[in-house]
């Protein structure tokens, strides 16, 4: 049994995803392997076909990545991202017979090893901590809106007002050289971690993401989240893990 297996026990995790009240087809996909240490969450664009093969093609190859330590484990994920990225940006767009060119998804992908994590990301789906009752963003949107806030010194509501400020600015496939932010950090009992697609985090406020990762479990963590984000328009797809260590 690998270091990697023999640890899995320590974290709890449940994930979900859902088409939403207003979409026909669910671009997302996730991928949740407590087994392996690894946690996924992939929100497709350039229409619901091309989305949803971007999103599913990331969650497959990152399953079936090899083992390691966590140093082998994170050379190999970032590795495969790239790797993937010039697939999408020039063989399956300059191949495909579809009328939308774009093809690509955001990734967010969670990798444990004992008492150490690392967080990889391109777009804006999420990584949240929620630790000692405090709620911490640990991802950084690669979104027009983010760029706009961090460059002209805007607030988030003005950035809001651009007509592209949900933008993206970086997303696997999505130009030719990726860019993928990490972030490695501790983890300690207690601590639950979130990823998400903005579907789900845009329909909840930062109070409403923290009370329901408050939860006494994943799985009622995860169905709070759900609950209350269906409740409100719920107009994009909805994609969530929960982790606890």
């Amino acid at each position: 049994m690998s270091a990697t297996a023999s640890l899995a026990y320590s974290w709890r995790s449940a994930a979900r995803t859902d088409t939403g009240k207003v979409r026909a087809r669910n671009e997302d996909a996730l991928l949740d392997r407590p087994e392996q240490g690894l946690w996924v969450v992939a929100d497709g664009m350039g229409g619901h076909h091309n989305g949803a093969l971007a999103s599913r093609l990331i969650v497959e190859q990152l399953a079936v990545l090899p083992e390691g330590n966590m140093s082998e484990r994170l050379v190999s994920l970032r590795r495969c991202l790239h790797d993937l990225n010039r697939r999408l940006g020039q063989e399956l767009t300059v191949t495909a017979d579809r009328p939308d060119p774009v093809i690509g998804s955001t990734v967010v992908a969670l990798l444990m090893e004992a008492d150490r994590a690392a967080c990889v990301w391109a777009g804006d789906s999420r990584c949240y901590l929620w630790r000692r009752g405090r709620l911490y963003q640990l991802s950084r949107d690669h979104s027009l809106l983010q760029q706009l806030i961090d460059e002209q010194s805007l607030s988030p509501q003005e950035a809001a007002r651009h007509p592209a400020a949900h933008a993206l600015t970086r997303a696997i496939g999505a130009s030719e050289q990726l860019t993928l932010d990490i972030l490695e950090f501790d983890v300690y009992p207690g601590d639950t971690l979130l990823l998400c697609s903005d579907g789900l985090y845009q329909s909840l406020s930062p109070d409403s993401l923290g009370a329901a990762l408050n939860a006494p479990s994943t799985s009622l963590a995860l169905q709070r989240l759900f609950d209350e984000a269906m409740d409100g328009p719920c107009r994009d797809n909805l994609s969530a893990v929960v982790i606890r260590l």
